[in-house]
Parts: structure tokens; sequence; C-alpha cells
């Protein structure tokens, strides 16, 4: 059986598609974008972008009762591999000791020409 999870504090859904599933003990949380929920503005710049798009992440997982200490896999998508290095200082910041499993990868572009947008799966 699978549960939705959505957080007031993260942006909604620009299609067809939920914050977050559970199912199994897992929570595969859907790609986030920089956009402040509260504002619905896009922050600037790629440190601020990965830090939103962390923020966001947070949220969700605060309402499915979980912390970033929960993701066991992330993947980072990037507007361009230049952005790689400050992105990368941002993400060190929001996990201590065994960090999660991760990818990283350039794409052609973005919705809402976003330079960073990061997924994620946690469990239980």
């Amino acid at each position: 059986m699978k549960q939705v999870i959505n957080s007031t504090k993260a942006p909604g859904a620009i299609g067809p598609y939920s914050q977050a599933i559970e199912a199994a003990g897992m929570v595969f949380v859907s790609g986030q974008l920089p956009i402040d929920a509260a504002t619905g503005q896009m922050a600037e710049g790629v440190e601020a972008q990965a830090r939103q798009s962390l923020e966001n992440i947070k949220h969700i997982l605060e309402a499915a009762g979980l912390t970033m200490a929960n993701i066991v896999k992330t993947t980072v998508f990037l507007a361009d591999m230049a952005y790689f290095g400050d992105m990368n200082k941002v993400y060190a910041t929001y996990f201590e000791g065994a960090c999660p499993a991760r990818s990283a990868v350039a794409v052609k572009a973005l919705p809402k020409d976003a330079l960073v947008e990061i997924e994620c799966i946690a469990a239980r």
C-alpha cells in the first residue's frame, strides 16, 4: 500500500505527481525545485537554489516523520556541471556522518529554468 506525503512548507507539485510517496517503509521524494513555498519565488544563484531544494526536501520528510538522516539516496540535477562545486558546498552542510549515496547529473534544462533540482529516497 502506498501513502501520499505532502507538506505545505514545500511547493506544491507543478504536474500530475505527488511531493512524496511512502511504500514499504521507503519515502520517495519527487524532484524539488528551489521554490520558496511561502513566496512562490525561486531562489537566485546555485548555492541559494541548492539550499532551497534541500529545505523543501527537509520539510517533506518532516511531514513523513523523518529527517535528513533517513535519506539513503539522492539525485542532483544540474543545469550545468560547472555548478557542481557550489552545489556540493551547500549539500555537505545538510548531512553528518554517513552521507547518502548520490548521483549528480547535468541535464539540458530544468523546469522553470532552475539551476538545481534534487530528489531523494529515505528509509524508516
